[in-house]
């Protein structure tokens, strides 16, 4: 005849206490406030909850009961993987985790594909909050966090009336490269820039196209370089401007052939990030053009490979950006009106911006 097998139930609560002899709430303080027990009674509580198999309360049922997650939400219209190979975005999102372990809170990671309006996974995000990391302003996974009953915090973009943000000044701070080049004699320039709009775009960008990107850093940035152009007696309706919807080194180095195929006399490049530069860095030496002899390149963002590469660039402090941004979002009941948090950026003068070449100069061009 077959044995019958006991199986043993998991303890509960209940069983718990009963076994030591406490109340319920004794248990459950163990976890969760444990400061109202000696160190002596929660050592005896946990070890033998350990010793019965009880797991702890449920994380489930107390969120429920104290509507309360323990979680930011970090929303990325990028898909997961962005978060660990940008390296803005790693800067950023260890500032954040570093504000978050000070508040004693987890992160939540809430990804959404560029290319889809799927907000499901906004509406499902058991989360205290979000911190919203750099989106148009027509996104709609955005305007579904704002419809949420939590806190939010923006960084970079866009700019709400209604919510804490944290920036730079990105007019300032191109204006910084722009009169860079201007005071080295550059006048014949073309600009490499991230994308404008959720609409894929990857080519040459008009006017209407730059005045009414919906990615305000980029049109801000766009727009500052062509004021101070044009103070510069350089008709910004006659400098290429070429976007990439993807955020990648090649996609840089795609964009920079795109333009040097066009307009091959060009003697500076401006990239809107490091990243785009890097790709524009690689596709002047495939050419064989010496940088910055023939072509001058520049960068924004300040991230540690565009400083090997000895990059000209804005540098800005991303990881500062984070924690700014979970600090605000931790302490969002301490105010009542919207708060910015405006940080500091530093022009970074490298080896890749000088004069622009002769044009008695022998050059070598594909």
């Amino acid at each position: 005849m077959a044995r019958s097998m006991h199986v043993r139930r998991p303890a509960t609560l209940a069983s718990l206490a009963a076994e030591l002899g406490v109340s319920r709430t004794t248990v459950s303080n163990a976890y969760n406030r444990p400061d109202q027990l000696s160190p002596e009674l929660r050592r005896r509580v946990l070890e033998t909850a350990r010793r019965l198999g009880y797991p702890g309360p449920d994380p489930v049922a107390r969120s429920l009961r104290t509507r309360k997650a323990g979680a930011v939400g970090l929303l990325l219209t990028e898909n997961l993987s962005y978060a660990f190979r940008d390296p803005a975005a790693v800067g950023f999102l260890e500032g954040l985790a570093l504000a978050c372990e000070d508040a004693g809170q987890g992160l939540l990671l809430v990804p959404a594909n560029p290319e889809r309006e799927d907000v499901a996974a906004v509406h499902r995000a058991g989360v205290d909050g979000f911190v919203v990391y750099s989106v148009p302003d027509d996104d709609p996974h955005l305007a579904a966090v704002l419809e949420r009953p939590v806190p939010t915090v923006v960084c970079d973009q866009p700019e709400l009336d209604t919510v804490d943000r944290v920036g730079i000044d990105d007019r300032a701070a191109i204006t910084q490269i722009a009169d860079h080049l201007i005071e080295l004699g550059h006048r014949r320039v073309g600009v490499l820039c991230m994308r404008l709009a959720r609409d894929r775009n990857d080519g040459f960008v008009n006017a209407d196209r730059q005045h009414t990107a919906h990615f305000h850093v980029q049109r801000a940035r766009l727009e500052a370089l062509a004021t101070a152009f044009t103070a510069a007696n350089v008709d910004w309706t006659t400098v290429p401007v070429v976007e990439r919807f993807d955020h990648s080194i090649a996609s840089g180095a795609s964009a920079a052939a795109q333009l040097l195929d066009r307009d091959p006399q060009v003697t500076a490049l401006i990239c809107t990030s490091d990243i785009l530069a890097l790709g524009a860095l690689a596709e002047a030496r495939r050419r064989g053009l010496r940088v910055p002899q023939d072509l001058t390149i520049t960068g924004f963002d300040g991230i540690t490979e565009s400083e090997r590469a000895g990059l000209t660039t804005v540098r800005q402090p991303v990881l500062e950006k984070g924690r700014a941004a979970g600090k605000l979002l931790v302490n969002a009941a301490d105010h009542n009106r919207p708060r910015t948090v405006t940080l500091a950026t530093e022009l970074v003068i490298g080896t890749t911006s000088a004069p622009p070449r002769i044009t008695e100069e022998r050059w070598f061009g594909p």
